[in-house]
């Protein structure tokens, strides 16, 4: 019998910062794979170590003990292959929407290719999102969602094996991030990315995961449940809301993360 090899593996990863109170036991025996073209969500309650596993994956910090692997090839730094996607949206205020996004394309393909197919990828990366109209644009002359659509087209022109999005549209009202959402579902369709996604949303995470990681909470967070989101693309949140697969997923994550999570929690105080 064959077997596939992850596309990101995280074996046995632990994290300890050093901090001025001592030392701070972040996460605890971490082991995950993450398939070619896999959505992954990474979920759980406020300290449980989700951004800290997301920046060990990006290469922003190095494990205490432990390896990650992309493609392959262990994980020690920051990496074009990997593009990273931030609640805040990053950008520079003096460049225009198209500048930020050449910015990040011509420093990973300035020697490999011409100005010319620089600019194709950063126009290409702007009509994904839907963002050719704002190409002059500074970012104070866009909203919010406008935004970060313009960090997500930086990050994708970059050609990237994988995205990571530490909670993208946690900042956003409601409907604008439904809508973001919504063209996330059809950009990853498009990309065929592989896509690690932090958030605090159940039904975010239920609308556009393959699977759904949960954490347990700190210290020494570790991996609690993973939960496989059995639901046929592409999704529409219309249709899913009556789902019986989406309602017992939604379920699923509701009962780790405020009952058997909240008991555990509990009893450690007790204890």
């Amino acid at each position: 019998m064959t077997t596939t090899k992850a596309f990101i593996e995280v074996q046995a990863a632990e994290m300890v910062f050093n901090t001025r109170k001592g030392s701070f036991h972040a996460l605890s025996k971490i082991d995950l794979q993450v398939q070619r073209g896999e959505f992954i969500t990474l979920i759980g309650h406020s300290g449980c170590g989700k951004s800290t596993l997301l920046n060990l994956i990006a290469g922003l910090l190095r494990p205490s003990s432990g390896v990650l692997l992309c493609d392959n090839r262990e994980i020690t730094e920051p990496g074009p292959e990997r593009a990273v996607v931030f609640q805040n949206h990053s950008l520079l205020p003096w460049l225009s929407c198209f500048e930020n996004v050449y910015l990040g394309v011509e420093s990973v393909f300035e020697r490999a290719e011409s100005k010319a197919k620089l600019i194709e990828r950063t126009e290409a990366a702007l009509a994904l999102v839907g963002m050719s109209h704002a190409t002059h644009k500074r970012p104070h002359e866009i909203s919010g969602g406008m935004k970060q659509r313009i960090g997500i087209a930086r990050a994708l022109a970059m050609s990237p094996k994988v995205l990571l999005m530490d909670e993208p549209f946690g900042a956003l009202d409601a409907l604008t991030r439904a809508h973001l959402q919504d063209e996330l579902l059809k950009i990853v369709a498009a990309t065929q990315s592989t896509v690690v996604m932090v958030t605090h949303d159940v039904d975010e995470a239920v609308l556009l995961s393959d699977r759904i990681v949960m954490m347990s909470n700190g210290p020494a967070a570790t991996i609690g449940e993973i939960l496989s989101v059995d639901l046929p693309r592409p999704r529409s949140r219309v249709e899913l809301s009556e789902s019986a697969s989406y309602i017992a997923a939604r379920k699923a994550v509701i009962d780790f993360l405020y009952t058997r999570h909240a008991k555990d929690a509990r009893s450690e105080v007790l204890a």
